[in-house]
């Protein structure tokens, strides 16, 4: 009977394990290109309340041809995704904590950063250089010509590796990880308006195209491009 008791104890041991780590989120993708930009600390207080954050938020179409600060791009991918917690959690609430999503960004006119596709590290919060060059024209053509993603000075696209969320809670995650990209998207929205710019959630593109021209995985699929910009 001891060695029974032994076995199920050893047994109950090894399941829990595979439980703890069929919970523990994958890790975030990460880009060795030999070019790391670190990213200006986010600030944690602000000028405007959530109140009239959310009294002044509008979706801007129409930008100036004007670059965004460095560290506004910063505050911004912190919103989006930044972590706020030891444990890992992170701006916008995420179902089982598996964090799906991934961020990238398409520059065209930010201080300090060359043209071209980055991809937010948010664990060092910094970004890596996936390619150089202006895609604005491309993207804005996998976007179904809208013009905005052309005119902005940047552009965040949101992705998800559905993989994530789906591996825990079936098919019903799909839904959950909208949900997620729906309270990221609001995070953006909310803090654009903070800073004084711009930005409008796009839906319509042709996901294939605009997973060429951003060179990103084969097993992430975009779900918003977000043009941000000074408001004209």
């Amino acid at each position: 009977m001891r060695i029974s008791g032994k076995i199920f104890i050893i047994f109950a041991i090894i399941i829990f394990f595979i439980i703890l780590i069929s919970t523990v989120p994958l890790p975030t993708e990460s880009y060795v290109t030999g070019t790391k930009i670190k990213l200006p600390e986010p600030r944690l207080e602000g000028e405007m309340s959530v109140e009239e954050a959310l009294l002044k938020r509008r979706s801007i179409r129409d930008f100036l041809n004007k670059p965004i600060p460095l560290d506004f791009l910063s505050q911004i991918l912190w919103a989006a995704q930044g972590i706020t917690s030891e444990s890992g959690g992170r701006t916008a609430p995420s179902a089982g904590a598996l964090y799906p999503l991934e961020i990238y960004i398409q520059v065209r006119k930010v201080e300090e950063l060359k043209e071209g596709v980055y991809h937010y590290n948010l664990k060092s919060h910094s970004l890596d250089l996936i390619k150089e060059g202006d895609f604005s024209s491309q993207l804005t053509k996998a976007g179904l010509s809208q013009e905005w993603i052309k005119d902005a000075s940047l552009n965040l696209i949101v992705t998800a590796d559905f993989s994530r969320t789906t591996r825990k809670y079936g098919e019903r995650g799909i839904r959950y990880v909208y949900m997620e990209a729906g309270h990221c998207g609001q995070n953006i929205y909310l803090q654009t308006t903070v800073l004084g710019l711009g930005n409008v959630v796009i839906g319509a593109f042709n996901n294939e195209d605009v997973k060429n021209v951003l060179s990103i995985p084969k097993n992430h699929e975009p779900i918003y491009i977000i043009p941000i910009g000074v408001p004209s």
